[in-house]
């Protein structure tokens, strides 16, 4: 049943409806924009693998093993406040959340067996949740700040509300941002990780690395939160100006 306000548009101008289920319904096929630096190579690879999955392996297992890892990714990281070695298992999780998440839309394509709707919502109901995990397991882990941690899950769903209202307004998904993407973010993850191992505080042992990181991470999401509001919110104004 359509709200008030929109029978009150519908009568005003008999198009809104109309215009309104266009959209609905375009949002599950938006166009994908990726631009990041590894999307070619990671395009290749996860075609390969797709043609080479198992039949009885389908696109929900991989969004199943996308999330638990995820999930593995928070637990480990809290763990590793007793044995930093658990930062290993993080890379491992990391791995696996890759895997997943990335192949589960491209197994779908592939085998000309798309749900855009269905994937569209689960897919990033799945991504909010686990990045609700793994943020905690990482506030939880001493290896960062609990506020800084917490300041950047929250700069991520608000960077995921920008882009699933780009999304349903202007018909573009965009899966990267200047040039970075999920799978460069992981990378980066991982990399850090790796670094925890040698180097949990640096300049002079006053810092921890992860709260540097954290820091110049949260900057950059709030820069491009306010950069894609700012450009996107121009673009619909331009659009749909009021003459």
């Amino acid at each position: 049943m359509a709200s008030p306000m929109v029978e009150y548009c519908e009568q005003k101008d008999p198009g809104v409806l109309a215009d309104i289920r266009r959209i609905g319904v375009a949002a599950g096929h938006a166009r994908r924009i990726q631009a990041s630096f590894l999307a070619s190579i990671e395009k290749r690879t996860l075609i390969w693998l797709a043609e080479r999955t198992p039949s009885w392996i389908n696109s929900d297992h991989l969004t199943a093993l996308g999330f638990l890892a995820q999930i593995g990714a928070g637990t480990f990281y809290a763990l590793s406040r007793w044995n930093r070695f658990y930062l290993l298992a993080v890379i491992g999780c990391l791995a696996l959340n890759w895997l997943g998440d990335s192949l589960d839309g491209t197994l779908a394509r592939v085998r000309q067996q798309q749900r855009p709707r269905y994937g569209f919502y689960v897919d990033h109901m799945v991504d909010s949740l686990g990045a609700v995990a793994m943020m905690g397991g990482l506030a939880l882990s001493g290896y960062m700040h609990p506020w800084i941690a917490i300041g950047l899950l929250v700069a991520f769903l608000v960077l995921s509300i920008q882009s699933y209202l780009a999304t349903y307004t202007l018909g573009e998904f965009h899966l990267s941002f200047w040039s970075f993407g999920p799978t460069e973010l992981r990378l980066l993850l991982a990399i850090g990780n790796l670094a925890l191992l040698r180097w949990p505080v640096v300049l002079h042992q006053q810092y921890r690395l992860f709260d540097l990181g954290g820091v110049i991470g949260l900057a950059g999401m709030v820069l491009m939160i306010l950069f894609f509001t700012v450009k996107n919110g121009y673009r619909l104004y331009r659009e749909e100006q009021i003459r």
